[in-house]
């Protein structure tokens, strides 16, 4: 299985580092992200790897190289020219993952210890074109399941907004960990272009689809901010 890392990204909320970083790159316990989540990965038998890059990507690049890839097979999709986001960002790298294969999207930013094995395995029994990993943890957006775990909505906590596509039926909120699989069929069905969230996208087909939400309780810490580095370190030795 091949997975897809997104290390484009700014950073914003880590600067100062990623003034001068990608936030691939940032340190937790002394180890970049991105070194931390293709060991993960590979941990699953993952060894061939798409990395989308773009704010400093040479650096990247670099990191890698230096690493001697850390073994694996690993493309770069470059977005120099602009930021596409995670919608944008997974159709510019179609070239590298459309095969008829059931791929991993992650973000660089994420720690988890979510056993993929599971995860990989619920989504391939419900025949999804996309299966989104999600945990009942603090966050300030909710994605809204039904009893049968089937994606039905979106919730911004603090404005109290809501996507729906069917009336609140007591819908389950979970955060969304950052973690997808997905089936290349999910390139046919994708209508934006250029730069846009592959959240909006699901939201947009869950009204049409099945998605499912697969509800882990692994760690996991989204590092995007100094203070979430020092939480990961007490869980990520």
């Amino acid at each position: 299985m091949k997975a897809l890392i997104f290390a484009a990204g700014k950073g914003t909320r880590l600067k100062p580092f990623t003034d001068h970083h990608p936030k691939a790159l940032a340190l937790v316990n002394g180890i970049p992200l991105l070194e931390r989540n293709i060991k993960y990965l590979q941990s699953f038998g993952i060894n061939d790897f798409v990395i989308n890059v773009f704010h400093f990507g040479e650096q990247i690049v670099e990191f890698l190289k230096k690493n001697d890839n850390f073994g694996a097979k690993i493309d770069i999709s470059d977005e120099h020219d602009e930021l596409l986001e995670t919608g944008g960002g997974l159709m510019f790298a179609r070239r590298f993952l459309d095969f008829g294969e059931d791929f991993l999207i992650m973000n660089a930013d994420i720690l988890t210890n979510l056993d993929l094995n599971y995860f990989v395995k619920f989504h391939q029994e419900k025949k999804d074109f996309a299966t989104l990993a999600v945990s009942d943890r603090k966050s300030s957006r909710k994605l809204l399941f039904n009893p049968e775990m089937i994606l039905k909505g979106w919730l911004n906590v603090q404005t109290g907004e809501q996507r729906l596509a069917e009336f609140n039926k007591g819908f389950k909120p979970l955060a969304f960990s950052g973690i997808h699989c997905v089936n290349p069929e999910i390139f046919n069905k994708i209508k934006r272009t250029g730069k846009f969230s592959i959240m909006e996208e699901y939201l947009d087909l869950m009204s049409l689809e099945r998605i499912h939400g697969y509800e882990h309780s692994a760690d996991l810490i989204d590092v995007g901010k100094p203070d979430s580095i020092a939480e990961a370190e007490k869980i990520f030795k």
